[in-house]
């Protein structure tokens, strides 16, 4: 979100494995690179997000600052919002391989960040305390 709260924005990167605190370090320094200023992170409780990588590089830079989610609270995260708009599109859908499905899972996540409606409905539907 701009820091005027005029603008959502959705950043994402998919892997097909498991991904590792290397690979939360690259997409915080992806966020680093495109936006300036703070960096506000809402965090579920994932264990990837405890790794010591992870937390040291947090450390370092200050500019990122992490809210954790409270332990099972999916009706916080506007995230769980955007994957079910994303599922929805992708529902009855038959891939041919690993490839199609990533390419429909990039084409429907892609539709939800290019539409600022889509984005503030996600933000609406969470039960996130707004000001």
């Amino acid at each position: 979100m701009s820091p005027s709260r005029t603008r959502l924005g959705l950043y994402f990167r998919f892997h097909t494995t498991n991904i590792t605190g290397v690979e939360v370090i690259g997409f915080l320094r992806h966020l680093l690179r495109h936006l300036r200023g703070p960096v506000v992170l809402l965090w579920d409780g994932g264990t990837i997000h405890r790794r010591v990588i992870v937390r040291e590089f947090l450390h370092q830079h200050k500019r990122l600052r992490v809210h954790r989610f409270p332990a099972y609270a999916p009706e916080l995260n506007p995230d769980e919002f955007v994957w079910n708009n994303a599922k929805r599109t992708l529902s009855n859908g038959a891939p041919r391989d690993v490839a199609d499905l990533g390419y429909s899972l990039r084409r429907s996540i892609h539709r939800v960040r290019n539409s600022q409606r889509l984005l503030w409905s996600c933000i609406d539907a969470s039960d996130l305390p707004w000001p």
